[in-house]
């Protein structure tokens, strides 16, 4: 489980690598979430808003690590652009349909995760989505 979660925008992966060793500063104007599994998230955020099955997204390399080693230390991936594309394109209540799966999901799981934040996450990161497709940049994530 990561301490601290931050996802943000970045041009491109070598870029967004530059956050590994202090996180991405306030030019990348971070979404600072913490306690939950963030590699593990995104993909059960892409099988719930986009389909697919978890275990293929995983052997499809999902999420890609883009700096760090994913041994416990700092590392951080990009969001596919599937994924993107989805939070991007999905209306405020499909992302609340969204978080409130995900949320009953990690409860089934033991690791509960409070639905309102959930809805405040996947909501907030549905607006940052939809900042990279105008620019055309990537969303990353961060944790340490």
């Amino acid at each position: 489980m990561s301490t601290i979660v931050k996802f943000f925008v970045a041009p491109d992966g070598a870029s967004a690598a530059l956050a590994l060793g202090a996180g991405p500063g306030r030019a990348f104007e971070p979404l600072s979430f913490g306690n939950f599994d963030a590699d593990e998230a995104v993909v059960e955020w892409e099988c719930l808003i986009s389909g697919g099955r978890f275990e293929e997204l995983l052997e499809a390399g999902e999420p890609r690590i883009v700096a760090g080693e994913d041994d416990d230390g700092c590392v951080v991936f990009a969001l596919s652009g599937r994924l993107v594309d989805a939070l991007a394109e999905a209306e405020p209540a499909r992302l609340h349909e969204v978080a409130a799966e995900w949320a009953r999901q990690r409860a089934e799981d033991g690791a509960a995760i409070d639905a309102d934040v959930a809805r405040e996450m996947l909501g907030s990161l549905g607006v940052l989505a939809r900042g990279t497709k105008e620019h055309g940049h990537g969303l990353y994530c961060w944790v340490a």
